[in-house]
């Protein structure tokens, strides 16, 4: 039975989001909005938790899972980053892009690309998960809430209860998001290629 947390969007009550930390620390997986829509997350150096967010979601590990970070010092923690990739990433974040970037060897082998060694990262622009970030301490390993063999991601906490109460540890309601994925731009090849068209535009960074 998942536990459910109603948190303020804009003032997140700070005995909630410990509470939130807490069952994520203990290897909880918990669903959270974000700026594109809601999310699967879960402690990123839990090999178990990240083989049951996999489950839910019904990816193999070749599907991308992605850090989301507070901000661009952390996300150099877990990847390779130079000026001309660094620019680019500064001008989207905070916001609804997902990058894919050659990880470092501070990310678990288990964790990125199997064949490609390279991760998804990227810094949210939401207030609640912000908060829950900064409390967190750490970067969260997560993933679209998408339901499996459905393509559109879900937006509305009542009903994520609902269908996932069995396999989550925690729902947190700030209010209905978008429904619509990230936008996701590869960095990891000589030039960068927009390999999906999401919430974020493209053209802010300068690509089509």
């Amino acid at each position: 039975m998942s536990q459910y947390f109603e948190l303020h969007p804009d003032n997140p009550q700070v005995r909630l989001l410990k509470q939130a930390a807490q069952i994520l620390h203990s290897g909880g997986i918990a669903a959270v909005p974000t700026d594109s829509s809601y999310a699967l997350v879960c402690h990123l150096d839990d090999k178990t938790a990240a083989e049951r967010l996999r489950k839910i979601r019904q990816v193999d590990d070749k599907h991308h899972l992605t850090l989301l970070c507070r901000d661009l010092s952390e996300l150099a923690n877990y990847a390779k980053v130079d000026n001309r990739q660094f620019r680019l990433l500064k001008a989207a974040t905070p916001g609804p892009f997902t990058f894919i970037l050659e990880a470092t060897k501070e990310v678990p082998r288990r964790l990125s690309h199997p064949s490609r060694r390279t991760i998804g990262l990227r810094v949210p622009e939401h207030k609640v998960l912000e908060a829950l970030l900064a409390e967190f301490g750490q970067p969260l390993l997560a993933t679209t809430l998408i339901p499996p063999g459905e393509d559109l991601p879900l937006n509305d906490a009542q009903e994520i209860r609902e269908r996932f109460e069995k396999q989550l540890q925690l729902v947190i309601d700030a209010g209905a998001c978008a429904m619509e994925p990230t936008t996701v731009i590869d960095l990891s090849g000589d030039e960068p290629e927009v390999v999906r068209r999401g919430q974020g535009d493209p053209a802010k960074l300068g690509l089509e």
